[in-house]
């Protein structure tokens, strides 16, 4: 399952509680540039590197996907997913826009699950308030977050993150995670015979 949006939808917010449910699920972590926020813990929200680690990381093909995002770089490692996935684990990978391009070309199979916000007003609400970003950077990713939202009709699904309703989104993409299962067992049922 990849899960992407724009910056500021609440993305990081929905993992955490769905990371709060035992749940049969391995959550992904990002290998990242970016200097950590003060409400984020290492290797748990993001693994937090400096440019040399990460550019290792490439030279070493060591990830499934990487970027640079606003000045930032980004990257997935392949070794977790892959014993995850050889575990019987649904996967859920946090990816920017064109991460989730990437992986879906990589495995066809992958699902993309896009979280919108119920409005650019309410995204906007959401990036100022977090206060990690100059008003500049608010604006670049506001104006990013446009040309994303128009992206979201090339997802499997969509799920809105509407203001104070994260159970209600958290909800909706489990019940996609659970339809996934169900539509993979038929599948293997039908390859049995």
């Amino acid at each position: 399952m990849i899960l992407s949006g724009p910056s500021g939808v609440g993305k990081d917010a929905i993992l955490k509680c769905m990371k709060s449910k035992i749940q049969d699920y391995f959550f992904a972590t990002t290998v990242t540039t970016r200097i950590r926020r003060p409400n984020e813990t290492g290797n748990v929200d993001y693994t937090f590197v400096n440019k040399q680690a990460f550019s290792d990381m490439i030279e070493s093909d060591e990830l499934l996907e990487w970027a640079n995002v606003y000045g930032n770089f980004y990257g997935v490692p392949k070794t977790p997913i892959r014993n995850a996935l050889k575990n019987g684990e649904d996967v859920i990978i946090k990816v920017d826009i064109q991460g989730a391009a990437t992986i879906k070309q990589l495995i066809p199979d992958a699902v993309l699950i896009f979280l919108a916000p119920p409005d650019v007003d309410v995204l906007l609400s959401r990036l100022t308030n977090r206060k990690s970003e100059t008003p500049e950077d608010i604006d670049i990713r506001i104006q990013t977050a446009h040309k994303e939202l128009r992206e979201a009709s090339k997802f499997d699904h969509v799920v809105v993150n509407h203001h104070r309703k994260l159970d209600q989104a958290v909800s909706e993409i489990e019940q996609i995670i659970e339809m996934q299962r169900c539509l993979q067992n038929s599948e293997l049922d039908t390859n049995i015979d």
